[in-house]
């Protein structure tokens, strides 16, 4: 059921506004008083998740007993981003997901299933696996709190994937990951509908319907003032999601007119330390690219491939060289092929050899980028030539040089429009 639902384009939903619009969505659920609350991490700050956070715990106060961020394979949130993302709320409220073993398994969607809406691609059984708060805790109201964007595994972030993903298992997440990597990121970025999507909610229909998930939704998207939420559904079904998916599209998803043979993108050093959350300025921008492209990525907080220690030995082992080398390490090397999860990663992070990729890193080393597959960039130099200070996001010149920039990948996807067909 819908509960609440306003955006648009140019809607703007500023704080005293939203503050309201919470406190009134609450009250239409009734009195509660075991509640946890599962917002993304520090990787979604602007998704304004931690602003409903902090009304969600002005509204409960003491009947708010927990506070779950999901971070799927994440790191867990340190002291400093806590207090930016959610202010004063106490600390002891926060419990980190543990995505190793943490979690039990609720039931299995069937193989056959899986075979059937990929085409046959994949064939195995899938865990919905989640943290064993949400089923140990009794709680008599779980709000997943999140936003819908673009993304490269799940097509449009969030909904049940904060559930299933976000506090999730290794087995899960890994399986997940792989089904979209088997049927083709190209083919579910920026759809709302794809296998992936398809799994997680034949898992919401079988396995959670005991468990009293509600759902707040945010679409954010730029202006002349700088971030803005423009949509915010509420619902205890995926009528929230689909709305706001349907948003995002318009706020978040650019249709380039002809393929960029330059890009520069930027990774705030706040938000992206890791290859594995920097590559977004690889997926949102791949069916963007003109073959032959190029593709510089300014990273001055990048000091490691994986946030989890085992996932970034896997990526320093074997880097992004492309599905055909990726497979064949899947099929050699039985620690990756337990570790799907980072197969699927090291496939989304490769170009195909289709368009080049220039890593220039504030943390790593010449010989740890060129091992991983990539360029290296120094740095210095490149943020000196193309300044994130001066360049606008979209086509600008430099030294005479036709060129496109990106501030934030992770806020949008980009396309030509024959690739989104």
């Amino acid at each position: 059921m819908l509960y609440f639902e306003k955006g648009s384009p140019d809607t703007v939903i500023a704080g005293a506004e939203l503050r309201q619009i919470v406190f009134e969505t609450l009250k239409k659920l009734g009195e509660r008083k075991n509640v946890l609350v599962i917002p993304p991490d520090f990787t979604r700050f602007f998704s304004r998740a931690g602003e409903i956070t902090r009304y969600i715990h002005e509204f409960y106060g003491e009947n708010l007993k927990a506070i779950l961020p999901a971070l799927g394979t994440h790191s867990a949130m340190t002291e400093e981003q806590i207090q930016e993302m959610f202010g004063d709320i106490p600390r002891n409220l926060f419990k980190v997901h543990d995505w190793r073993n943490d979690v039990v398994t609720l039931g299995w969607v069937p193989g056959s299933y899986i075979s059937e809406i990929t085409g046959g691609r994949i064939d195995y059984d899938w865990p919905a696996q989640v943290n064993k708060l949400l089923v140990d805790g009794k709680f008599d109201l779980i709000l997943s709190v999140g936003q819908v964007v673009p993304h490269e595994v799940i097509g449009m972030a969030n909904y049940n994937k904060n559930i299933f993903v976000g506090t999730g298992g290794s087995e899960g997440i890994n399986k997940s990951h792989f089904i979209g990597a088997a049927y083709g990121m190209e083919r579910i970025m920026g759809r709302a509908g794809n296998p992936v999507r398809a799994v997680f909610n034949y898992a919401s229909e079988h396995f959670t319907k005991n468990l009293p998930i509600f759902y707040f939704q945010t679409v954010i998207g730029r202006s002349t003032q700088g971030l803005v939420m423009r949509g915010l559904y509420a619902a205890d079904d995926i009528s929230c999601f689909n709305l706001a998916a349907e948003l995002s599209l318009k706020v978040n998803f650019e249709i380039v007119p002809k393929p960029i043979k330059k890009c520069v993108v930027y990774l705030d050093p706040a938000e992206f330390k890791s290859t594995w959350l920097g590559n977004k300025a690889v997926y949102r921008t791949r069916m963007a690219m003109a073959d032959g492209g190029e593709l510089i990525i300014l990273a001055p907080g990048l000091k490691e491939f994986g946030e989890d220690a085992g996932i970034d030995r896997l990526i320093r082992r074997y880097g992004y060289f492309g599905t055909e080398k990726t497979l064949a390490a899947v099929k050699s090397d039985p620690e990756l092929a337990a570790s799907l999860g980072s197969a699927a990663h090291m496939i989304h992070g490769s170009s195909e050899g289709r368009f080049s990729i220039t890593y220039a890193p504030g943390h790593l080393t010449r010989e740890e980028i060129e091992g991983a597959g990539f360029i290296y960039g120094d740095l210095e130099s490149l943020t000196e030539k193309y300044n994130p200070a001066v360049l606008k996001d979209g086509y600008n010149t430099v030294d005479g040089e036709e060129i496109f920039y990106i501030s934030n990948p992770a806020l949008g996807l980009w396309s030509v429009a024959e690739r989104f067909a």
